[in-house]
């Protein structure tokens, strides 16, 4: 059984998606995950953006043991620096450089010829192996170059010294067949193709992603980049779980198998959603809520005499499973720890011991704590950054005849103590324009989303909530069984994190990335 290698580029192509910034914490807490999973390589981060993603990308190397750690680069010598100063620490780093190579690209963005294009690429490549063992080079948007010189650039990229030669997708323009044809192309053509690992990098305009990718692998591609959910730039990347779970479900077909601790996938799934905001679809293949859920009656009479009649892969394979620890007032510490363990969350003394207490006071409002209810209360402290702002009270009054009034009180990182109070179009508004006059920032509201995350009438409700400042946008989360306090919340966290990325980040360069 060929083995095809994963490269998850879920904190790098997924962290683009519009509105979602992950924290260093929440990028290490990701990638301890993506190694339980099994995942063989991990693209970090693009350390020349800001000084914060190389600082993020240099914690991820530093905690990863079992994968190799990967840092994207243009092709230019400062950004081959940057990641050679992101992966110090790293056990098995690895150079991911990028040039374009299709005619509207070199003719509009690069203002190039073929011949320029290529030089540059292999200055990079050979400064780049001066320092790293491992390169990887990506044609960005091979899915609309020449073939001929796909080939070209894929030989030279060869001869100096590239263990990976990724062919991207990069607009996800191309169907199946015609992917796939690159794949025969270059293998059928290129000299000491067999020197080097062939990659498939697929986007989803069309929703062909993970199409895509299978069609890679059955035309010979060595390994598949794509992101968990399938998030990523515009329409996402391809599904990492996607791909893994037709692998296994069609070896008769593909003959080829990934390294995934399969188990591990829906565990993952939700990480990387509560993390980002971005929820799963209901209807999402392999992952989503109504993956594994039958309503026709045709199709439950089939079930119950025989599960495969409807269900080719069962939701125990990926993880799906009902929790076996009820959680409550009374669970004590070490049930709690050990819980924590079955989500996969890995807490020192602590860190479990303010997660205890702030479980016990949730208790003491719900009669019983779920999985979901867990999440939603650790991940909503985790962060490292620090506390510009700390909500210390609010109080809301309104009826239906006259406009609410929130009052907030507001302390600052120098312990300085705000006081304010504001009305506005309804109960949250109130609340955000009081927030806004105590910490004396000028925002804008981008997005704000409510859910419960469980059933009944004392489930915790979670708010995400998206602020912008010049430019800069910065998403937060809350959660309390009260929406208004979960509401506040979820403001003051996009409000710490934005004020973070403003003094600490910096704002990111616009760059075209595969």
């Amino acid at each position: 059984m060929r083995k095809i290698y994963i490269f998850d580029t879920t904190l790098r192509d997924g962290e683009q998606s519009p509105g979602v910034n992950l924290n260093t914490r929440e990028k290490v807490e990701i990638a301890h995950q993506l190694e339980r999973l099994g995942v063989d390589r991990i693209e970090a981060g693009f350390p020349a953006a800001s000084p914060g993603d190389l600082a993020a990308v240099n914690a991820v190397a530093r905690a990863v043991k079992n994968a190799s750690v990967i840092g994207l680069s243009r092709s230019r010598e400062q950004d081959i620096d940057a990641v050679r100063e992101a992966l110090k620490g790293a056990q098995d780093p690895c150079l991911h450089l990028f040039l374009a190579t299709s005619p509207i690209h070199r003719q509009y963005k690069l203002r190039m010829e073929k011949e320029q294009v290529k030089d540059t690429a292999r200055s990079a490549i050979r400064y780049a192996r001066k320092y790293f063992d491992k390169v990887e080079f990506s044609l960005e948007d091979a899915g609309r170059t020449e073939l001929e010189f796909i080939a070209e650039m894929t030989k030279m990229a060869i001869e100096e010294g590239a263990y990976v030669v990724n062919l991207p997708d990069t607009v996800g323009y191309l169907s199946p067949y015609e992917y796939g044809n690159i794949f025969k192309y270059v293998k059928e053509n290129v000299p000491g193709v067999e020197k080097v690992q062939l990659s498939a990098h697929c986007h989803d305009d069309l929703g062909m992603a993970t199409a895509n990718a299978l069609a890679a692998i059955l035309n010979g591609a060595d390994q598949i980049e794509g992101t968990i959910n399938g998030i990523g730039e515009r329409a996402g990347n391809t599904a990492l779980e996607e791909v893994a779970l037709a692998l296994e479900t069609r070896q008769d077909f593909y003959q080829a198998k990934t390294s995934f601790t399969l188990s591990e996938i829906a565990r993952t799934s939700r990480l990387v959603s509560k993390l980002t905001g971005m929820v799963v679809p209901g209807n999402k293949a392999i992952v989503g809520a109504n993956a594994f859920a039958h309503e026709s009656g045709i199709h439950q009479d089939g079930m119950l005499k025989e599960k495969s009649t409807y269900e080719i892969m069962t939701p125990e394979t990926i993880g799906f499973k009902e929790s076996k620890l009820v959680m409550g007032k009374h669970s004590g510490r070490h049930a709690f720890r050990e819980h924590l363990i079955e989500l996969g969350f890995e807490l020192d003394e602590e860190a479990i011991n303010t997660a205890f207490a702030k479980f016990k006071i949730l208790a003491d409002k719900k009669k019983e704590i779920t999985e979901d209810d867990l999440f939603a209360l650790l991940e909503e402290r985790m962060t490292d950054a620090p506390e510009f702002f700390q909500l210390d009270s609010l109080f809301v009054s309104f009826d239906s005849e006259s406009a609410p009034v929130a009052k907030v009180r507001l302390t600052t990182a120098d312990g300085e103590v705000r006081l304010e109070e504001s009305s506005g179009n309804g109960a949250v508004d109130s609340i955000y324009n009081a927030i806004d006059k105590a910490s004396q920032e000028d925002v804008t509201l981008a997005d704000y989303s409510i859910k419960a995350v469980t059933q009944g009438k004392d489930a915790l409700g979670e708010v995400h909530v998206a602020l912008t400042q010049e430019g800069i946008t910065a998403q937060g989360r809350g959660v309390s069984t009260d929406i208004l306090e979960a509401s506040a919340r979820a403001y003051v966290d996009s409000l710490n994190r934005l004020v973070e990325k403003r003094k600490t980040y910096g704002r990111r360069d616009n760059i075209s990335m595969i």
